[in-house]
């Protein structure tokens, strides 16, 4: 395949057109750190909720603190573990990026030198070695 001079550039601006944020130190670390603080939070209001439960035998009376302590506290764990999940897979990935990147741009050397040895050693006149 022969490159193409006018799509090669069209492809060139396109790539120049695209804008990717930069990722932000200080907001990623304060949402996990809120996301933390709302699984603590989940987790005490839980406890409140089974405490205050547990303190009754009357099921009309326990019904308000399984549904304030123990669903709003398993909606903030909920919450809180997705905040520190996506911050945690953005940062990881970032690095599996920027190794794989820097893996083929090592590899991409390594093949650019083997290919010049391979020219000197045809343009020298060197025997085929089979």
């Amino acid at each position: 395949m022969t490159p193409n001079p006018s799509t090669d550039g069209d492809f060139a601006d396109r790539v120049q057109g695209i804008h990717v944020p930069e990722p932000n130190a200080d907001r990623e670390r304060t949402l996990m750190i809120v996301g933390a603080v709302l699984i603590g939070l989940g987790v005490i209001l839980v406890l409140v909720g089974y405490w205050g439960a547990s303190g009754t035998a009357v099921v009309a009376e326990q019904i308000p603190y399984a549904i304030s302590g123990g669903a709003l506290g398993l909606a903030l764990v909920v919450l809180g573990s997705a905040l520190v999940m996506r911050f945690s897979l953005a940062r990881l990935l970032r690095f599996w990026l920027a190794r794989v990147i820097h893996e083929h741009t090592a590899q991409t050397d390594r093949t650019v030198e083997a290919l010049g040895r391979i020219e000197s050693a045809l343009r020298d006149g060197a025997p085929d070695r089979r």
